[in-house]
């Protein structure tokens, strides 16, 4: 039986607003509250260096939030292992799952995979110490079959595929082209044992048929999309839309 897919809810936008000011709001905890309420499975985030967003305080505060009231509920950090202080934050509180992302202090946003037969030697050691935690591991990969089996050699539990460009190309002559990357990337993960989730500029629009063509998918982590979404819904309907999605097709790929 094909597992569904989980939606995990990135939260680093609210908490981006929320810096804008010295107010507090909006609480990074109340929308993460409101999302599980909604029926998000999951909520991510992506610790920076700087905290240009969410702060180490998020990170515990969402933490001690999700053992105590919704222990049902996955907690996923992103960020890059190498970074100064991430894995530290990463050991504190013990997520579920640590989503590997090789971007750069600078970096405004995720923009490629890990080439992981480059960097064997950096992360071998990292998945190491997260597998002994009891950390599912998950490395953000482009759509490309050739870095699926270092994956698995190097450790990692699951890959996340950078999904842009799947949604940049969306609706254009190429989308059929650049699609079946990511197909054969899951299927190549699938094969090797690896767990599949997928993110970044995932939407209402495109969602639906990149988990009607790609397979077993895991779970999908939307973040700035979903936030917008819920600018003008409010963050019950837009996680109920998203959700609606995922069973829609969840239903048709059973059937």
């Amino acid at each position: 039986m094909v597992e569904k897919t989980k939606l995990s809810v990135n939260v680093n936008k609210v908490a981006l607003l929320r810096n804008s000011r010295h107010l507090g709001i909006p609480s990074v905890l109340r929308a993460a509250s409101l999302c599980i309420a909604a029926g998000a499975e999951g909520i991510t985030v992506h610790p920076r260096p700087d905290e240009r967003h969410i702060r180490r305080s998020d990170v515990r505060e969402l933490s001690a939030l999700i053992r105590q009231h919704h222990p049902h509920i996955e907690l996923n950090i992103e960020g890059n292992p190498l970074a100064d202080g991430f894995l530290d934050l990463v050991f504190e509180v013990v997520p579920d799952q640590c989503t590997m992302v090789p971007d750069s202090p600078e970096q405004s946003t995720s923009d490629h995979g890990w080439n992981v037969l480059a960097d064997r030697e950096k992360l071998v050691p990292v998945l190491e110490k997260l597998r002994a935690a009891g950390i599912r591991s998950s490395l953000f990969l482009d759509p490309d079959v050739t870095q699926v089996a270092a994956a698995k050699e190097v450790g990692a539990d699951r890959i996340e595929l950078y999904t842009e460009p799947y949604a940049s190309s969306y609706g254009k002559e190429n989308a059929g082209e650049i699609l079946e990357q990511y197909v054969a990337t899951a299927k190549m993960a699938l094969e090797h044992g690896l767990g599949v989730n997928a993110g970044h500029d995932l939407n209402l629009e495109n969602l639906g048929k990149f988990l009607r063509e790609v397979p077993a998918v895991l779970e999908v982590s939307i973040g700035h999309a979903l936030i917008a979404d819920a600018l003008e819904l409010g963050y019950a309907t837009t996680v109920a839309a998203y959700r609606k999605v995922i069973r829609e097709e969840s239903v048709k790929t059973a059937g």
